[in-house]
């Protein structure tokens, strides 16, 4: 199934892009995507085995936090965006 990712501010600086298309199995979910880009391009956005609170992970613009975090499953088509956590004052 084809993906498309989507990176913003420290993401898109550690991931080299703003997009990425990408192949993933059939039944493959938000951590399994994740899993890949925590190793390939060392992004933080796991916390005790979750997805950390201050990163936002959206599917087709719903953050998976109110559906199954990253046990979200994807579909041939989905968008997935990561935004990293916002700092400032």
């Amino acid at each position: 199934m084809a993906v498309e990712l989507r990176f913003f501010a420290t993401f898109r600086e550690a991931v080299g892009q703003k997009v990425l298309e990408r192949e993933v199995a059939e039944g493959a979910t938000v951590g399994d995507v994740l899993d890949d880009l925590v190793a390939e391009y060392g992004i933080d956005v796991y916390e005790d085995g979750e997805i950390r609170t201050q990163v936002s992970v959206m599917k087709n613009g719903k953050d998976v936090y109110h559906l199954d975090g990253k046990d979200t499953p994807l579909a041939d088509g989905d968008t997935l965006s990561v935004f990293p956590p916002v700092a400032g004052g």
